[in-house]
């Protein structure tokens, strides 16, 4: 039994003083994720932003154990972490692996998957902010269709990747997604996943002001526009079932989420939206069909 599912947890295990941009999306997430956890977590974090703004030495905004592991293996490093702990009989401890979308998606996607199939006792956290933009926003599995990027400057030709299916189809227990400008919703998820043994994965969304161009205080807007045009359908799975979705009551068209963002500009020439537009509308409008929105 889970005790305060409804309760914004704020202990500042991930505290204020690091080197973030205003209003960056992973940030806000990182700190949601860490006090709903609490202080009995280990953090195993992938090279990317949050590990670069987070900590350097010898200020770190981390309040609970914190292991930062090269780009491509945070989930090895955490299902490492999980058994070291049962062969030294310690514990119970939350192991939370957490990751940008390019180590997740991309780089480190083997680990991962390796990490669920063999049944570790850890949650994965993605927050995907849609490109690399430790190094300079270049495209990622996880970036959308039509995206400007400093690899796609035309606009991203391919399909965003669905991790949060993929891990589904591993036969993993727990499943979620979530946004940071529903912090009760993100915090619920954190502890029910915690609350559940062997290996849970956890997908948010988290804009980036300086990649995606906009402002930062435009970050929780946008996180609600992605819901309201089903561009970023929030839901959870059990044993491969949904379970709950987030019904979304008044659609939006998707141009009211793009035109807020830089990296969409080149869908709007002259002001008229091109063919990418339509595409990424259809694909939202499959979001409504396929989740039930």
């Amino acid at each position: 039994m889970i005790e305060n599912l409804d309760t914004i947890e704020k202990k500042d295990l991930f505290a204020s003083g690091h080197r973030a941009c205003g209003g960056c999306g992973q940030a806000l997430a990182a700190r949601m994720v860490a006090d709903a956890s609490g202080e009995n977590t280990i953090a195993c974090v992938a090279t990317g932003c949050l590990e670069v703004f987070s900590s350097p030495y010898p200020d770190p905004s981390w309040r609970i154990p914190f292991l930062h592991s090269l780009f491509e293996n945070a989930a090895a490093v955490a299902a490492g972490v999980e058994v070291a702990y049962k062969a030294l009989n310690k514990g119970p401890v939350n192991i939370i692996a957490q990751g940008g979308d390019g180590s997740t998606s991309d780089i480190g996607f083997q680990c991962l998957s390796g990490m669920f199939e063999r049944g570790h006792n850890v949650l994965y956290v993605c927050y995907d902010n849609e490109a690399y933009m430790n190094t300079g926003v270049q495209r990622s599995g996880s970036t959308p269709l039509g995206t400007r990027t400093t690899t796609t400057p035309g606009g991203k030709k391919r399909l965003k990747k669905n991790i949060p299916l993929l891990a589904a189809d591993h036969g993993i227990p727990y499943v979620a997604t979530a946004t940071v400008d529903d912090y009760r919703d993100l915090q619920r998820k954190v502890k029910t996943a915690l609350s559940i043994e062997g290996p849970k994965y956890l997908h948010i969304l988290a804009p980036c002001p300086l990649g995606w161009g906009h402002a930062g205080d435009l970050t929780v807007q946008i996180c609600r526009l992605a819901k309201q045009t089903c561009i970023f359908p929030v839901f959870e799975i059990r044993e491969g079932k949904i379970i709950s979705v987030q019904k979304v009551p008044v659609k939006k068209p998707v141009e009211e989420y793009l035109k807020l963002q830089g990296r969409f500009r080149n869908l709007f020439k002259k002001g008229t939206p091109t063919t990418d537009v339509a595409a990424i509308q259809k694909i939202a409008d499959g979001n409504i069909e396929r989740f039930n929105l």
